[in-house]
Formats: structure tokens, sequence, C-alpha cells
């Protein structure tokens, strides 16, 4: 039986998708019968790679929200991958198509109609995704995370989460360990911090800002997740920057570290108390996995808003607090972040 997983972009989509492959081979399915079909301009060029994967990337980018001349362009992309993609499905054969969402999905969801290869959707989010809108009418079933999700002929399976993520040990030892793996001090407080591989910008801000301001007292570890679009901005790894309003007592309780990137998010969402970041499916999914309480704070451009309703879903359950894009500062982030910290 061959499968093909189509979709990517951003981890959003493809670290679900690595799931759904790697329960597969666990299953007793070879690795090579799962071909991934992603976009050349998606992080699922590199780390699909990296889990051993065979996975063909294709042209193309994703539609601006509004009319461009740019968007001529990315039709034309999309267009000429479509035709690659029909002859790769062709050539196949598979037995399903699994599309995760993402412009980079299109192509393969094209092909199957075409070609009628059966097609089941998976979305991440509690407002789905363009492309799984369009294709919905055509697939034999939509997985879908939250309950509201308005996909034709909708199954609730939730958004599978890596399972390195669902290994973190947020026992007392376990926190211990994670911490020790970080090279983080095993008592004190842990606020892990992260907005996706580019980053966060509204979050840095508020972040450096509240770095600057803090006041002495609490032992508090910051760890920074900054993201590849900001971390250029400043010397993030250098306390120069954070110590102008500070008076000499600029790190008294605090321990502020910042990373461009992390590969090892199962250790810092085991070692932290509490998390800040946006609230894409993902990140919902594993901090909901994990157990960790959150300030959540959606991405406002985020098509259908999608991560305001994603928020809500832990608002809820009474597992986060959530801060519109546009009330971060740092005092608002200072007085949410003091009764999850306790």
């Amino acid at each position: 039986m061959t499968l093909v997983i189509a979709g990517g972009g951003t981890a959003g989509h493809v670290l679900p998708a690595l799931a759904v492959a790697r329960a597969l081979v666990a299953r007793g399915h070879a690795s090579g019968d799962i071909q991934f079909v992603g976009s050349s301009r998606g992080i699922e060029a590199r780390i699909v790679a990296e889990a051993g994967f065979p996975i063909t990337l294709l042209p193309g980018r994703g539609l601006a929200r509004r009319l461009t001349p740019a968007n001529f362009g990315a039709v034309l992309g999309l267009s000429l991958a479509a035709v690659r993609a029909l002859r790769l499905v062709a050539r196949w054969r598979p037995s399903v198509i699994l599309s995760v969402g993402g412009y980079a999905s299109v192509p393969c969801t094209v092909a199957a109609v075409l070609l009628r290869v059966p097609l089941v959707l998976h979305d991440q989010n509690a407002v789905p995704g363009l492309a799984n809108r369009l294709a919905g009418r055509f697939a034999r079933a939509s997985a879908v995370s939250f309950e509201a999700t308005p996909l034709p002929r909708a199954v609730v399976t939730g958004n599978p989460v890596r399972t390195e993520v669902l290994a973190a040990d947020r026992s007392p030892a376990g926190r211990r360990a994670a911490r020790q793996a970080l090279g983080l001090a095993s008592t004190g407080l842990v606020l892990a911090v992260f907005g996706g591989s580019l980053g966060a910008r509204r979050i840095n801000e508020a972040v450096a800002d509240l770095v600057r301001t803090w006041s002495p007292g609490t032992e508090l570890t910051v760890y920074h997740v900054v993201g590849s679009r900001d971390w250029g901005s400043r010397d993030w790894g250098s306390r120069d920057w954070t110590s102008r309003d500070r008076a000499g007592v600029a790190w008294d309780g605090l321990d502020y570290r910042a990373v461009e990137y992390e590969e090892r998010m199962p250790l810092l969402l085991a070692a932290a108390d509490v998390a800040l970041c946006r609230a894409g499916g993902t990140s919902v999914a594993e901090l909901a996995a994990v157990g960790l309480a959150s300030v959540l704070v959606p991405l406002p451009s985020a098509p259908g808003d999608h991560q305001t309703a994603n928020a809500g879903a832990l608002v809820q359950a009474g597992a986060a607090v959530m801060v519109p894009d546009h009330e971060l500062t740092a005092e608002r982030l200072a007085a949410e972040l003091e009764p999850l910290l306790g």
C-alpha cells in the first residue's frame, strides 16, 4: 500500500503529518511506502528528510489574502505543480492521499480528484484553511481537531502529536532531568517563550520589555526561542541590551536565555512552568498533551482568525489565558504571568 501525504509550508502542518507517518510505521507499514509531497519553500524540505521519509518538493507559493500581481505568479506556480503531481500520483498509484493543508497540499488534492484517488483531509485548526475548505467536498473523510470545525464528513481525531512530545516527563524527577539537559537551574520557575520557526515579533518585543523592567526577587528563568525573523535585530544572547534600565540589579533572580531555534522542544515543554506563545493548532495540541499552562497570543492575521478559536478551546478548559495581540505589553504580560507562576 502506498500512501501520499501532501501539504506543509510550516511546522504546524508538517509535524502532525510526521506523527501520522510514524504511527503507520509502528503498525508495520514500510517507511518507503509513505511518500511526502510538499513545497520547495516549506520547512518540510528539511525535517521530513531528516525523519527518514521520501519527499518530493514541488514549486509554488501561497496566495495573498488580497488581490495582488504576485497572486498571478502563485496561481501559475501551483498549476505547474499540479501537472507534476498528476504524473507522480499516476506513477505511484497510491491507495489514499492524505492532505494536511497549506498551499503545498493543493497540487496533490487536484491530482486525487482528477485521478479518483481516495482523499482524506486533516485540519489542525478550529477554522479550516482555504486549501482544505476547497477540497472538502471531494474528500472521503475529514479528520478534525475540534468538534466545531466545519468540514464535510468530519471525524474528530484530534491533532496528532509527536511521540517525543507525548513522552515528555513532567514529573518532578523528569522536570529536573529536562532542566539539567537544557543547562537550567533545577530550582525556581521557568517561562518558555516561542513563536514558531519564524518567531512572533509582538511576543519578542513584550518579553524584551519584561526582561528590561524585571523586579528582582522571584527566581525566574526565561527561555526565549526568538525565531529566525527577529534573531538578527539585536544581540539577544548579550546582557548589554537588557541592562540599560536596571540600575545594577539587572540579573537578581532572573536568568534569561535566548536561542534562535530550539530542536529540543519536548525538553523545554517538560522543563517549563508556563509557556508564552501563539495559538497555532500544533502548539495548542502539544500544550494540551503535556498539561502545560500557557498565555496564548493569537496571531491576528491568521486566516479566519483560527488562532483565536484554537486558544478559546484551552481557555474554556481552564488550561490557558488569552491576550489579544494588540493588548500584549510587558505590563499586561506580567499581570497574566503572576497568578500562573504563583
